[in-house]
């Protein structure tokens, strides 16, 4: 060997164990995600299709499944006026974002610094990937999967299957889901025939249904309902649901 050069040194056994390691570690998780993706984008768009019989939510009720009220009901059986009351309750930029509602966003952000509670700014899209899919509480990885299920949602469903899911499993007191169950033991009538009075009624106890109640409404539900009823007929003289086709 001439003089001044080096002998390569070895790269011993413990180096090359921890790169092969790693090295599938970092494959397996990739064929995980992938997995993931393939199999929660095929449940998404299957349920464009497929009435869930069941939520994530339901299942985490106090109230057994057995005892819970909910009976689905397709589009054509719910009446126009509680689509129209619950976007203007409860998301009134719904037939025009992409499933995150950024106006609401920064408000709730500018009201939280200023000092005031930091308000929910869920989209019905959101609420729809939460009922659906996920547990109750706060947290950061709750958040991330909630968007990443309201990106599904929203590249694969119409606004109006997206309605009519949210109307469908919403909460609308104690172990009371949707609006067919909701008309049936409130006012003894079917989704498809509630009033405007009836479907503001409903949408005003949506913030908090375990709270709020639609057969004892207090001064608050009360207010609010008045204030629905006073969305709604503005946005239809703004023409803003001319775009929902139900």
């Amino acid at each position: 060997m001439a003089r001044g050069t080096r002998r390569p040194r070895k790269q011993s056994k413990k180096t090359t164990r921890s790169g092969t390691l790693l090295g599938r570690v970092v494959g397996a998780l990739g064929v995980l995600t992938l997995v993931w993706v393939v199999a929660t984008a095929a449940l998404v768009a299957s349920l464009r299709y497929v009435d869930p019989p069941v939520t994530a939510m339901m299942l985490q009720q106090a109230v057994p499944i057995r005892a819970q009220k909910h009976a689905w009901a397709p589009r054509s059986s719910i009446s126009i006026e509680a689509a129209h009351a619950v976007i203007a309750s409860e998301d009134q930029r719904f037939l025009v974002h992409n499933g995150f509602d950024v106006e609401q966003i920064k408000r709730a952000v500018e009201t939280y610094r200023a000092g005031g509670d930091l308000r929910g700014a869920s989209t019905i899209t959101q609420q729809v990937a939460k009922n659906l899919f996920l547990w109750s509480g706060r947290s950061f990885v709750r958040k991330g999967i909630e968007a990443y299920f309201t990106l599904l949602i929203e590249a694969m469903w119409p606004k109006e299957r997206i309605l009519e899911v949210y109307l469908n499993v919403a909460e609308l007191g104690e172990g009371i889901f949707g609006v067919e169950a909701a008309a049936q033991t409130y006012f003894g009538t079917s989704a498809a025939a509630l009033g405007a009075e009836q479907a503001a009624l409903l949408a005003a106890v949506l913030p908090n249904p375990k709270v709020l109640r639609v057969d004892a409404p207090s001064a608050y539900v009360r207010s609010r309902q008045a204030w629905i009823l006073g969305q709604m007929r503005r946005l239809r003289a703004d023409g803003h649901y001319r775009e929902l086709d139900w």
